[in-house]
């Protein structure tokens, strides 16, 4: 008898625990993530994200038609080759400037002189070359560059210019009522054709001088 009543209360035990499991597992969560003692906890872990490096893209502004002349360039003022250029002044002198002036001058009267141009072209070209010749003159006769080889070809060669183009316009005035003696042989075209040889030939060395003067 006793051991009817021993299983029996084994019995009822045995169904009380499971009914109290039973009871226990409708009240449990089904999953713990994120879940602490009384709620969520917060996430610790965002303030210690990796940054990554940012990186800066160069602005690049090309100019516009930059080969175009009349295109204003951007000065490189922040490249260091440009700013470390060293920049060449120029050295030439005021009176190397000045003699490099007459070249030209001097280039047309030798072409008229050669083409055996009219009086009235030689002599307008002979008067621009003498006042040209003046100012020079008057600019340098008290200076250092008044001693110099090319300063006094110059000079030189102004007088006799001006000597021929006088000479040439008073022969065209004059020649057709002279006749070729001895006061008239200087205004014979001969002699004057002459003195234009010796005119020219002094212009190409004077212009020899002033280039090696450069």
């Amino acid at each position: 008898m006793k051991r009817y009543r021993v299983i029996y209360f084994l019995i009822i035990f045995a169904l009380f625990f499971i009914q109290c499991n039973i009871c226990d597992a409708k009240q449990r969560p089904e999953s713990f993530d994120g879940k602490g003692y009384v709620g969520t906890l917060p996430d610790l872990t965002r303030n210690y994200e990796p940054q990554e490096p940012k990186q800066s893209t160069p602005e690049m502004n090309p100019a516009k038609d930059f080969n175009s002349e009349n295109e204003l360039k951007p000065v490189p003022r922040d490249n260091p080759a440009f700013v470390n250029m060293i920049l060449k002044t120029d050295k030439t002198s005021q009176y190397v400037n000045d003699l490099n002036e007459f070249i030209p001058l001097l280039e047309d009267i030798y072409d008229l002189i050669e083409n055996n141009s009219n009086v009235q072209i030689f002599n307008a070209k002979v008067y621009y070359f003498n006042k040209n010749a003046d100012y020079f003159r008057d600019k340098y006769q008290n200076k250092p560059e008044s001693h110099f080889v090319s300063y006094k070809r110059l000079m030189e060669l102004s007088l006799h210019a001006r000597s021929i183009a006088l000479l040439r316009n008073e022969a065209e005035k004059y020649n057709p009522y002279l006749a070729y003696g001895d006061a008239g042989y200087i205004y014979n075209p001969n002699s004057i054709t002459e003195q234009l040889g010796y005119l020219k030939t002094e212009i190409e060395q004077t212009i020899l001088i002033l280039k090696e003067s450069n």
